[in-house]
């Protein structure tokens, strides 16, 4: 795994070994960050189930001025840090080690958020519970983009009913991106 573009373009980042992360394909975070580029720079980029940071990194190499890291796995949180290090953008990062549903309350801070990114785990289909705390932080409105990775089987019909909308999803093989906007 590695940045792919911007000040930390080809650093290699660690990963957790095991298969209790899925890291995202060079090719998939590729194509993720050609779509959102334009709204990342200057930013506040939130990187829940952040497994081993590599997105959280990939927006802070791009140009975001802070990225905030919400992994509950402390083997995890260990490694986010030691690629926070690695790539010299740790004084733009806050890593937070718990629950994510539960550390999102933590985010109050934020008087606005322009990009939250989750990749949970795919089987758990916590989606909905994570949409419902992020809808109560001040810092998330009409503008922040929400992004969820998930198994391309996932239907998301049920965000109409949280005040959310679908504002684009992007396949690939297995898995999809869903873009989504607070209504």
């Amino acid at each position: 795994m590695r940045v792919i573009a911007g000040s930390a373009r080809r650093l290699l980042l660690k990963s957790l070994p095991g298969n209790d992360t899925r890291p995202t394909t060079d090719r998939i975070k590729e194509t993720l960050f050609n779509i959102i580029n334009d709204d990342l720079y200057g930013g506040i980029f939130i990187d829940l189930f952040a497994g081993s940071g590599g997105i959280g990194i990939e927006a802070l190499s791009r140009g975001a001025k802070e990225a905030v890291f919400i992994e509950k796995n402390r083997n995890a949180v260990s490694v986010i840090k030691d690629n926070l290090v690695h790539t010299h953008l740790d004084s733009q990062a806050k890593v937070i080690c718990g629950d994510v549903v539960s550390a999102i309350d933590r985010l109050r801070e934020y008087d606005h958020i322009d990009i939250v990114y989750m990749d949970p785990p795919y089987a758990a289909e916590i989606e909905a519970e994570v949409l419902k705390n992020l809808a109560k932080l001040p810092g998330i409105d009409s503008d922040t983009m929400i992004i969820i990775e998930a198994d391309i089987k996932r239907d998301f019909a049920f965000v109409a009913d949280l005040d959310y909308t679908v504002t684009r999803e992007k396949t690939y093989k297995t898995n999809k991106h869903v873009f989504l906007s607070k209504s």
